[in-house]
């Protein structure tokens, strides 16, 4: 169960996002840098009042969320080049939270199911961008696109394996606020997509740092279990 600083860090949180959409919306751009590095350093925190250095799943997360709170930092420039920055910064993530799943254990079965309907969720993103991107961004975000689908497969198998489902969650919920960034930086769309991007993009990155607090107990459930199957083969 989440403690009492953890649910304050939470409620910190949703606070700061609020504000940051509030302040965006008035193009108080200045302003919302604040709220936004607040929102993105508490979330680390939460990792780490969680328990997230306390097993091997819960320091890759942190590491992940680490690279993201770096990528929120340098997405607050607004020229291409810190774009690039931040889309590296993120691509880092996305890779530790790929390694982070595969440690916590994934089912095969279960991300070749899905293989399927997220890579064909992915071409569609692809095609639609296309003819938005600059020429010298085009690789980036097509690797970029690559690697999130790739960890939304990669949570779909560990949730085959019985992890929790705040790890699939967070993964869904990272996936689709990238399309209003994807939307916004790229496509360039009149309405405003961070109003919902960025409350899904810091609902997941809550819904990933809390899940590094039931890494240990799910782990050590399975110590157990393995332990308790040993003595039983032993004592035959």
């Amino acid at each position: 169960m989440i403690s009492t600083i953890g649910k304050s860090l939470v409620a910190l949180i949703a606070v700061a996002c609020v504000v940051l959409v509030a302040l965006l919306w008035m193009e108080y751009d200045i302003a919302a840098a604040p709220a936004k590095v607040v929102a993105s350093t508490a979330f680390v925190v939460l990792a780490l009042q969680v328990g997230g250095l306390r097993s091997g799943y819960g320091r890759i997360i942190l590491l992940g969320l680490l690279f993201s709170w770096l990528g929120d930092t340098l997405l607050i420039g607004q020229t291409q080049t810190y774009f690039l920055l931040g889309l590296s910064a993120f691509l880092l993530a996305h890779i530790a939270y790929i390694a982070a799943f595969i440690v916590k254990g994934i089912k095969v079965s279960w991300v070749v199911t899905a293989a399927l309907p997220i890579a064909a969720i992915a071409v569609s993103v692809s095609v639609w961008l296309t003819p938005h991107i600059p020429p010298e961004l085009l690789v980036p975000v097509r690797v970029y696109t690559a690697a999130i689908s790739l960890m939304v497969i990669a949570a779909i198998g560990t949730r085959g394996r019985g992890a929790p489902t705040l790890i699939l969650a967070g993964a869904l919920l990272f996936f689709l606020s990238d399309l209003s960034v994807a939307a916004l930086r790229l496509a360039q769309t009149n309405f405003p997509t961070y109003i919902w991007g960025l409350p899904l993009y810091y609902a997941g990155q809550v819904c990933l740092a809390l899940s590094a607090s039931q890494s240990r107990s799910h782990d050590g459930v399975s110590a157990n279990r393995s332990a308790r199957k040993s003595i039983k083969f032993l004592t035959r």
